[in-house]
């Protein structure tokens, strides 16, 4: 592919950057991709993918040429626009963790040249790039916002593994410090996606893409709550709500689980939550209920698991479980705020049982934050013997590649927390939705 001569940077390489970055070569421009991670850095450069959802070939054709990877913020120096799309998570309290955001700028600032434009991806609450990142820059860098360099907050809107939702296919929306960063930004953005919904400030910008995210999350939390008590109505949430699904106004399907994962909606609803009390004395009470009922979702499923065990005449404690699916969505690889990472603590530090897990797109659990301790284990098998030795297997993620029917012949119960198992004919296993 050809280059058109125009240049971005783009820093983060990961469900977010990564394609951006693609995305921006495909368009025609001379890229820079910046992670700190040097192993990122040395898989693509040889041609190789670290997200199941996007293939190697293509990170081999669109990258070979006008590409740029390093660990070393100074070779932004000379692109004419920089995308920063790294992480927001949560602290140990649930309250902002902006570190990555506030390290970025303070080293990229050294770099940063006049005419340049600086676009924040990452979801965070309305305010922080103008409180924190822009402050930032013009601290480190010694230029000023609006005469010296531009900024805009353009949020993300990736689905990873949905292939009709690919960035390039998704409106995408754009604000800017001032109008001439506004401009600059949406004209970078239009190279790429196939409409540019221009926002009137940085801050309806960044309260809109928490609003997408916390549309799902409540609507998930009801589900949720409705789910527990069909459960003990001894009623199937699943056929109710594709009985609800009928009528074909007023009603959106939204199905319950055993946990949120992702990095938006287990997090971006306390980021606003916490935005609401810090400065403007406002409590949320559908956030914080939301919030609550999505995060205790873990915990409904080890008790449902234990009930199950002991109407067997079972015990949790010293039991096998097996985990299917420890990613937190199917078919992908992603496990960041994974529902089955909870589930794994749960079981096997507060409950005593033996936990494995098999999940095809995670072959090894990597280093998280919350959970250092499972780094490095190993999925397990898929196989008769791994689900029959089981006391119990879970069924977290409904993975495509996953025999459901091999599952129901052979393991002795499931709790299945996404109906993987309603087309499964005639299993020979107890099932138990949770």
């Amino acid at each position: 592919m050809e280059s058109s001569g125009r240049t971005v940077g783009v820093i983060g390489l990961g469900y977010v950057g990564l394609p951006l970055l693609l995305a921006f070569r495909e368009a025609g421009l001379s890229v820079t991709g910046v992670d700190i991670d040097p192993e990122k850095i040395r898989l693509l450069e040889a041609g190789e993918t670290y997200l199941s959802h996007i293939p190697a070939d293509r990170i081999r054709r669109v990258l070979s040429t006008d590409c740029i990877l390093t660990t070393q913020m100074e070779a932004l120096n000379q692109v004419e626009a920089v995308v920063i799309a790294v992480p927001t998570p949560l602290t140990d309290v649930m309250t902002p963790d902006l570190s990555f955001i506030e390290d970025t700028a303070v080293a990229l600032g050294p770099h940063l040249r006049e005419g340049q434009l600086i676009s924040l991806e990452s979801t965070t609450y309305p305010g922080t790039t103008r409180e924190v990142l822009i402050p930032r820059l013009e601290a480190v860098s010694g230029l000023r916002v609006g005469t010296d360099f531009l900024v805009a907050f353009s949020p993300e809107r990736v689905d990873p593994g949905q292939a009709d939702h690919d960035i390039t296919e998704v409106p995408k929306l754009v604000s800017g410090y001032d109008e001439q960063s506004l401009q600059r930004a949406l004209d970078l953005y239009s190279t790429i996606v196939p409409e540019v919904v221009p926002c009137s400030g940085l801050e309806v910008a960044e309260t809109a893409k928490i609003l997408e995210n916390l549309y799902r999350a409540v609507n998930i939390a009801l589900v949720n709550e409705v789910k527990m008590l069909t459960d003990r109505m001894d009623l199937d949430i699943w056929e109710i709500i594709d009985a609800a699904g009928t009528k074909p106004f007023g009603f959106q399907a939204f199905y319950p689980g055993p946990g949120l994962g992702g990095h938006c909606l287990p997090i971006d609803p306390f980021y606003l939550n916490w935005r609401a009390k810090t400065k403007y004395d406002f409590e949320m009470r559908f956030v914080e209920l939301a919030g609550q009922i999505n995060t205790a979702m873990p915990a409904y499923v080890v008790e449902r698991t234990r009930q199950a065990l002991q109407d067997d005449g079972a015990e949790l404690k010293g039991g096998e479980v097996l985990i299917l699916g420890m990613s937190y969505k199917k078919d992908i690889s992603d496990i960041r705020e994974s529902p089955g990472l909870e589930l794994m603590s749960l079981f096997e530090d507060k409950e005593g049982a033996v936990v494995s897990y098999h999940d095809p797109h995670v072959p090894r659990l990597p280093h998280t934050r919350k959970f250092p301790q499972f780094a490095g284990r190993e999925s397990v098998s898929f196989d008769g013997p791994n689900l029959a030795a089981a006391d119990v297997v879970i069924i977290v993620t409904d993975h495509t590649l996953i025999d459901y029917e091999l599952v129901g012949s052979q393991a002795a119960l499931i709790v299945d927390t996404r109906n993987a198992m309603k087309e499964v004919t005639a299993p020979a296993a107890r099932i138990i939705k949770a």
